[in-house]
């Protein structure tokens, strides 16, 4: 299990308080954090251009986190179903609850 820095901020932006902030920062502090390099850049752009080819459209950053779950061979964690139609043009790995 991992994260990144772009997540953490993501979570942090959708709360308030100070109870609540430091509450994730505590949860987060045992997960370690991946950073994307040069090359996951280049090749989020690629992924963004092969599912725009296939009429998906993603965003910049959900690229980005597809292809950092890619390259460290992890599983996309997420209700978003934009990661799924992803998954479907690539090598993302995404949990599904089988319930």
């Amino acid at each position: 299990m991992a994260a990144t820095g772009l997540v953490l901020q993501e979570i942090l932006q959708g709360f308030s308080g100070a109870k609540s902030r430091e509450q994730i920062l505590r949860h987060f502090s045992a997960l370690p954090m991946v950073m994307p390099d040069r090359t996951d850049h280049i090749s989020a752009a690629e992924l963004r251009n092969i599912c725009r080819r296939s009429g998906i459209q993603i965003g910049t950053i959900d690229a980005l986190l597809a292809q950092i779950c890619i390259r460290h061979d992890l599983t996309m964690l997420t209700t978003d179903h934009d990661f799924g139609a992803i998954a479907e043009q690539s090598a993302l790995k995404v949990w599904r609850d089988r319930a």
